[in-house]
Order: C-alpha cells, then sequence, then structure tokens
C-alpha cells in the first residue's frame, strides 16, 4: 500500500470532484482486502486520512483526540495492538499517521466549514470481525481477487462499504450545496460495542444539531432505504473470571475449588434468569473456556466466559445484567470460587427523531434507484451509535439511524457476506442529499 493515498490510478488518483463517487466499489474493495479488528484498525485509519486529504478538508482529526481514552472499551492488551501495529507497518501506511494512533488511538474525523447554518455529522463505523473469509469461487470476492488478505478477518458487516460510503459523502458535500458545519465521524470499535462511548465523550458532537447514522443491509435488499430505525435493544457485553484452587483429581480432589464448574454453573444458570414483563430482554454466553489443555487428572483453578444481555430499552437491559451478577457470584461462591466480572462493551437503546429521520426519507423518494422508502422500522438488534445518538440528543440536537439496504447472498457475520456493490452510490445520494437539506435555507 502506497502512503500517498491509494494505488496508481486508483479512485483518489484523479482528484477530480467525483473521484471517489465514480469508483466506490474500488475504495470499498481495498478497505475490503485488509480488515482489521477494534482499536486495531490502523491501516484503515491511515487509508480514510488519505482520502480525506485528497478531498480536502478543513480540519482533520486523527489520534488520541478522536476518542475519549478513559472511556474506550474491549481495548486489546498492549502485545496484540502492537502486532497489529507492526502489520501496517509491513502494509507501508503512513508512518506520520501511524505515529499519531499507535496505541488504539484509532478512528478519524474530518470536518467541512461551509458557512452559516447547523453543524450536521455522518457516522459510520471501520472495523472487521473475527470471521475466517469463505474462499468457495462462488464467493465473489475470492472469484475477482478482494478477499481478505487477513486470515482470520473479514469484513462480514458491510463496515468495509460504510466507510466508503463516508468519503463519497464527505466529496460530495464538499463539491454540493450544503450551508453550515459537516462533520464526518470514522468510528472505530462498533463490532464489541467499544468504540461510540469514547467518541461521543471526546467533544467532536458537542456542537452537532443534526446526527445521521448508516448501516448497509440488514435483510433489506437493494433499492430499499429506512429512513430512521426505532426500537434498538440496549446491550451489555461482559466477560466473567473464575479463579479457585488446583488440586489433583484423583488423589485429593476435595482439596480444590473447581473454577470450570463454577463456570459451566453459571452459564448454565443464566439463561434460566426470569424475563421482564416490561419487555424484550436476551440474554447469551458466547464463548468459554479454562483448565489446562491435556490435564484431565488437574482440578481447574482457571476458567472464564464471555456474555452479552439486551434489553428493549436500557433499563430492562440494566435489569437483566444485575440478574445475571447475582448467578454469577452464587455460582462462584457455591463452588468456592471467586467471580471478577468486566464490562467489556455496551450501548444504551436511542429511537431516531422523525425530523432527522425525515431528510433521509425525502432523499430517498426523490432518488430514482429507490424502490421502497420506509419512515420508520423497528431495528431488533443494538448498535453502540446510540451512544453518539443520546450525546446529541442532550446537547439539543436531533438524530436519526437509517438503513440501505443490500442484497447479500450471506447473512450479516458470516463467511460468505457481501454486498451489493451498486448500494454504495445509492447511500452516497441519498445520505449526502439528506445532509444538505438539514443545512440552513434547505428544507427536510
Amino acid at each position: 500500500m502506497v502512503e500517498d493515498g491509494g494505488e496508481p490510478g486508483g479512485p483518489a488518483a484523479s482528484g477530480g470532484p467525483t473521484a471517489i463517487r465514480d469508483d466506490l466499489a474500488a475504495v470499498r474493495r481495498e478497505f475490503h482486502r485488509y480488515p482489521e479488528p477494534a482499536w486495531c484498525e490502523f491501516v484503515t485509519t491511515a487509508r480514510v486520512v488519505d482520502y480525506a486529504e485528497r478531498i480536502g478538508v478543513d480540519e482533520l482529526h486523527y489520534g488520541p483526540d478522536v476518542t475519549d481514552a478513559e472511556n474506550r472499551l474491549s481495548v486489546p492488551s498492549e502485545a496484540e495492538l502492537e502486532r497489529w501495529f507492526r502489520k501496517a507497518t509491513d502494509r507501508g501506511a503512513r508512518p506520520d499517521v501511524l505515529d499519531r494512533i499507535r496505541g488504539g488511538y484509532t478512528g478519524a474525523v474530518a470536518v467541512l466549514e461551509r458557512g452559516e447554518g447547523p453543524t450536521v455529522a455522518l457516522r459510520v463505523d471501520t472495523d472487521a470481525l473475527h470471521v475466517a473469509e469463505s474462499d468457495d469461487p462462488n464467493h465473489r470476492p475470492a472469484a475477482e481477487g478482494f478477499r481478505s488478505e487477513n486470515e482470520g478477518m473479514m469484513h462480514a458487516c458491510g463496515h468495509d462499504g460504510h466507510a466508503t460510503i463516508g468519503l463519497g459523502v464527505l466529496e460530495a458535500v464538499k463539491h454540493g450545496d450544503f450551508s453550515g458545519t459537516f462533520k464526518l465521524l470514522f468510528q472505530p470499535a462498533e463490532e464489541v460495542a467499544g468504540g461510540a462511548k469514547a467518541m461521543a465523550t471526546g467533544g467532536h458532537l458537542d456542537d452537532v444539531d443534526h446526527l445521521l447514522a448508516v448501516h448497509l443491509g440488514l435483510d433489506r435488499p437493494t433499492g430499499t432505504v429506512v429512513a430512521g430505525v426505532v426500537k434498538t435493544l440496549a446491550v451489555c457485553r461482559f466477560r466473567v473470571e473464575f479463579s479457585g484452587a488446583s488440586a489433583h483429581a484423583a488423589k485429593n480432589p476435595e482439596t480444590g475449588n473447581n473454577a470450570i464448574q463454577a463456570a459451566v454453573s453459571a452459564a448454565s444458570d443464566l439463561f434460566a434468569v426470569p424475563r421482564h414483563g416490561g419487555g424484550s430482554t436476551r440474554v447469551n454466553v458466547g464463548h468459554i473456556e479454562g483448565g489446562a489443555p491435556a490435564h484431565t487428572n488437574v482440578v481447574a483453578e482457571r476458567a472464564a466466559f464471555e456474555a452479552e444481555v439486551r434489553g428493549e430499552d436500557t433499563e430492562l437491559m440494566e435489569y437483566m445484567f444485575g440478574e445475571c451478577s447475582t448467578v454469577i457470584r452464587t455460582a462462584a461462591e457455591r463452588h468456592g470460587c471467586e467471580a471478577t466480572i468486566t464490562v467489556e462493551g455496551e450501548a444504551p437503546r436511542e429511537d431516531s427523531d422523525p425530523e432527522t429521520a425525515g431528510a433521509v426519507e425525502a432523499a430517498a423518494r426523490a432518488h430514482p434507484e429507490v424502490s421502497e422508502t420506509i419512515p420508520s422500522a423497528d431495528f431488533g438488534a443494538s448498535e453502540d451509535a446510540t451512544y453518539l445518538m443520546k450525546a446529541v440528543k442532550e446537547n439539543g440536537g436531533n438524530a436519526a439511524y437509517s438503513v440501505v439496504g443490500t442484497d447479500h447472498p450471506g447473512g450479516h457475520h458470516s463467511s460468505t457476506f457481501d454486498v451489493d456493490e451498486r448500494s454504495l452510490g445509492i447511500a452516497v445520494d441519498v445520505l449526502s442529499d439528506a445532509v444538505v437539506r438539514l443545512g440552513t435555507n434547505n428544507d427536510a
């Protein structure tokens, strides 16, 4: 990867007003080839900076001033951060950008000042998933040569497309008739619900009047736009570590305190937590580990699992977390162990505002390639963009989370996920039109 912002002859090379809009697929495929996990989006952030500089912005922030360090959640170990940093260095990412984002300070904020008017922001996410991408010849990224080059990592939820859409909107707003201030937020660590809280408290949202967030797909076909989702589920992701005492499993098992037994008991009991009559709730244990490999004769002194709870609103999620915490500590005590619970990611419930969603609806209805415009729909899942929405609303602004449909052959978070690249252009057009409509002297 070259340092100056694009492969020779690539979509950023011409520098013209429509350089990105004319070749969104190439930009998206570039991001797709090099997926990176939460807080390790070093190459991705460097490329975002490259493109933003080529487009030309009034301010460009990256490094520690983008996120509030104390509110970053699910940050990997220093060793893991450094491993991905070295990979980015070997990849040829810009050294000046890497120096500022080292330590997991990924993400960026690009700002355009376009005279008097409100401040409108668009948030896109950038991280990938620990999913091994399919090498089946029927999988288009494999067939057309842009499959993930980081084995075991994949853009399996469309964030490569989201980053591309953000850049396309940035370019369109710069050359359009928007009046006001436009901010483009490239958020890290969405997949672990760990990045939005840190960005929400980083200061860049304090003056935002309208916030838009976007997601591709979500089982909506190409040509469909949902202007504003409602009924997001509040979520809390947490890790539980059990510590006990080891012993010989045959000679004197009674002297041990089996951490695996405590963990398995707690994990099973979580699924029996009573649901709440006030609304929908969820609980799941997604990963469990413990003991010493190949040593069946040792009472395990350590075990851990990762779990999550969700609720139809924030209070219901907090109810579930409280009940689960009691179950976990009770199981640990029953087996003579201690349990440490660490919250690794969370997001509140927030719904789209009709005013901001209305601008997206109007833009979608005016677009010739949008076949169905849905003003509002239930989300039925969780997204940490709700932290950003909540922060904007608390400051007197409005926010909406929109879905731009895309045909995807595999489900989200699956090895065969892909996007219909026609949807990229639709998203850029609809969102940039919505931003203009939200500006001064433009009717939503």
